[in-house]
């Protein structure tokens, strides 16, 4: 392993077709020169145009491992993927944060795959609000935030700036503006917009985009600076196939 690489780390679930969770997020942090390592939360059936089943990896064995890799590496970036409740997000954070309190988290919350298999149910607003205080950013979609906070878009909650995380609402389902991306910071909200290249749907793309997010922090970039980098290389990925499934090599 070389010295010269800082080392992410992604705790999602497995996708045998490689195109979503840790294989995909693997392949984007070699693409960026950050050293990967992986801990799954589910073994899957599925493939990039159907979802079949899931079995969530135990909880007691996924903080066994977060535990072991943190006291054996510095590690300076994480994202998340699914999880099957609240609590089990919670536990992984609170296990990070204890081991290694700078290290950055990224939460990709997929709450539903596209085929509307639910993931995770959220139930209580307040717990959630605890807990989103240990994630330095979170990704959803638009149908995503209005799941996680009632209202966001709708009544424009994000300008009581009362959520306790940056968030960054992609725009692949922005109903005014398709691609444009907005990064909520505490004090300033950035528009990242698209490139005039034509891009084509992939089943995974909101995992490769916040393990890009997480490879840039792990880099010691800014977090503006991760998520405009991060929608160059989505772009491209996006732009490499007409396939749902696409490059991570992208020349």
């Amino acid at each position: 392993m070389s010295k010269n690489r800082p080392i992410a780390l992604s705790i999602a679930g497995f996708d045998p077709t490689g195109g979503a969770g840790v294989l995909a997020d693997s392949k984007t942090f070699e693409q960026h020169q950050v050293t990967g390592f992986a801990i799954t939360t589910a073994n899957t059936i599925q493939t990039e145009n159907e979802f079949q089943a899931i079995e969530w990896t135990d909880l007691s064995f996924a903080i066994r491992s977060i535990e072991t890799l943190f006291q054996n590496y510095k590690i300076k970036a994480v994202k998340i993927g699914i999880v099957p409740s609240i609590n089990y997000l919670n536990r992984i954070l609170c296990t990070i944060k204890l081991l290694s309190p700078a290290t950055k988290i990224v939460w990709d919350p997929v709450l539903k795959s596209t085929t509307n298999f639910e993931f995770i149910n959220i139930r209580d607003q307040v717990d959630l609000d605890k807990i989103i205080s240990k994630i330095d950013l979170i990704t959803p979609n638009y149908n995503e935030i209005e799941i996680l906070f009632p209202g966001f878009i709708s009544n424009e909650l994000w300008q009581q700036n009362e959520i306790q995380s940056a968030i960054l609402l992609k725009g692949g389902h922005n109903p005014s503006e398709t691609g444009t991306d907005r990064l909520f910071l505490k004090n300033e909200i950035i528009d990242l917009f698209p490139s005039n290249t034509e891009c084509f749907e992939k089943h995974g793309s909101g995992c490769v985009l916040s393990s890009a997010i997480a490879s840039n922090l792990a880099l010691n970039q800014t977090l503006t600076e991760a998520c405009k980098n991060a929608k160059t290389y989505i772009e491209k990925y996006l732009n490499s196939t007409s396939t749902l499934i696409g490059y991570h090599y992208v020349p």
